[in-house]
């Protein structure tokens, strides 16, 4: 029994920003663990390369392009999903940006684009994969959030702030959607070595010993690094875990 508590054989998951990054990380370990994966970008290039690479683990792999921004393009999302599959098994809402600025200096339109993306969206897509997760009679939506949603970021108050929200959805759909069998949990990254963390590392030199310094593992992260708590969350073996936060950032966290 204990062998198939991570099987992931005959279910569909919707990985969002799954084209790279963290989002590619978990795409592939939720193909590796027998899962259809749905990659959704903006950019369908990005999709399509992101296709042809998890298509080297044997399982079905579809690449869609949706604005998760947008209650029609996901509502698109959702229908070719169910068309191709016929099911919505897991959500992972990982489509995320970073504006970074002072609190001082940040536009009203930066503020709203970072909370529109990684807050927002997130709540449009678990509401289109309702129907069909209640419908089967189970789901599992699995939220990225971020080590900043508890610690203060002076340089991104936008960043931390939707990363916050993202806790208090993932709680307040564990507690509406539990009674369908739909457990919502959170993922928070700490610092991985991404496209992204790299352009950080660009415009700030020291952030890379800063973070080193403070991470007890004495390293960044990589994308691999999530795959394991993503098949976790999406398996039969959290079926009792509803709206948990699950950190993964090599300690950095627990450092005063």
């Amino acid at each position: 029994m204990t062998s198939n508590l991570f099987d992931l054989t005959g279910r569909v998951a919707i990985v969002t920003g799954g084209y790279g990054g963290i989002g590619l990380g978990m795409a592939r370990g939720l193909a590796e663990a027998g899962a259809a994966v749905v990659i959704a970008d903006r950019n369908s290039a990005n999709s399509a390369q992101a296709k042809a690479e998890l298509e080297k683990s044997g399982r079905p792999v579809l690449a869609l392009a949706a604005d998760v921004t947008d209650k029609t393009s996901v509502t698109k999302m959702v229908s070719a999903t169910l068309a191709q599959f016929s099911r919505i098994d897991i959500l992972v809402n990982n489509a995320g940006i970073s504006i970074a600025a002072p609190p001082e200096e940040m536009t009203l339109a930066d503020w709203q684009k970072v909370i529109d993306v990684n807050m927002t969206a997130p709540f449009i897509c678990a509401q289109a994969v309702y129907p069909a997760m209640k419908s089967a009679g189970a789901g599992k939506i699995i939220n990225i959030a971020s080590v900043l949603a508890t610690l203060g970021a002076g340089g991104a108050a936008n960043y931390a702030a939707s990363k916050g929200g993202i806790l208090q959805l993932t709680r307040s759909l564990a507690a509406a959607w539990a009674i369908d069998n739909i457990q919502s949990n959170a993922i928070l990254p700490g610092w991985i070595d991404t496209e992204l963390t790299q352009r950080a590392r660009e415009r700030r030199p020291e952030l890379h010993d800063r973070i080193l310094s403070r991470t007890p593992a004495n390293r960044w992260g990589t994308p691999r690094d999530l795959a394991g708590a993503a098949v976790f969350l999406a398996s039969a073996a959290s079926d009792f875990i509803n709206g948990a936060a699950l950190t993964v950032d090599g300690g950095f966290s627990i450092q005063g």
